[in-house]
């Protein structure tokens, strides 16, 4: 038992951020919380974050569940918590910066825009330690996004989420993860270089 306690406080992080997509699922607090440009131009400014832990429904929820568990068992242990929780509000904050500014949508729920950021980053962590499946995983990203922007939304994609894929927050949070990864090197090496 102190094993399973012991494995499973190295994914906390992980496990607190799916739980607080399922309270905000069961209790459909969405309506308070998902992103609203409207609502934002009112000042209601906690939805520039709040909207990536909203979803449209269980099985959108189930989807961005299944990318938030492979972040976590693949990559969680490259960096320290606050590392990703950095990350994670980074790459929310810009996507939905992108989404005010792009003007396209009015509404957006999900945490898909901010799985492709973390992708980019977990893969170029998985880059430095296991360089083939490193290329793979960012190639595959990459390819998706390209294809995203050329054709739309992957076929099935809007059937098994329950609604129209938001292409642009993927592509917005995948940018946002690549800043991030830029500029928390550039921190690193400047604190290694202070440091001798």
């Amino acid at each position: 038992m102190t094993v399973i306690l012991q494995q499973l406080g190295r994914y906390k992080l992980w496990l607190v951020l799916m739980g607080l997509c399922l309270f905000v699922q069961v209790f459909n607090l969405d309506v308070y919380l998902r992103f609203d440009r409207a609502l934002i131009g009112q000042w209601q400014v906690w939805r520039l974050l709040t909207g990536h832990i909203t979803h449209l429904n269980w099985g959108h929820l189930y989807l961005n569940l299944a990318g938030l568990l492979i972040v976590g068992a693949f990559f969680a242990s490259y960096q320290l918590d606050r590392y990703w929780i950095a990350g994670m509000v980074f790459i929310a904050l810009v996507c939905s910066l992108g989404l005010m500014l792009d003007g396209q949508l009015d509404r957006y729920v999900g945490l898909s825009a901010v799985l492709h950021g973390l992708f980019i980053i977990g893969g170029r962590w998985e880059l430095k330690r296991y360089r083939l499946s490193g290329m793979v995983l960012l190639g595959v990203v990459i390819a998706k996004l390209i294809w995203e922007q050329v054709y739309g939304a992957l076929p099935g994609s809007e059937s098994m989420a329950g609604g129209k894929v938001a292409i642009n927050s993927h592509l917005y949070g995948a940018i946002a993860g690549a800043i991030y990864l830029l500029i928390s090197e550039k921190v690193n090496l400047k604190l290694l270089k202070e440091q001798e």
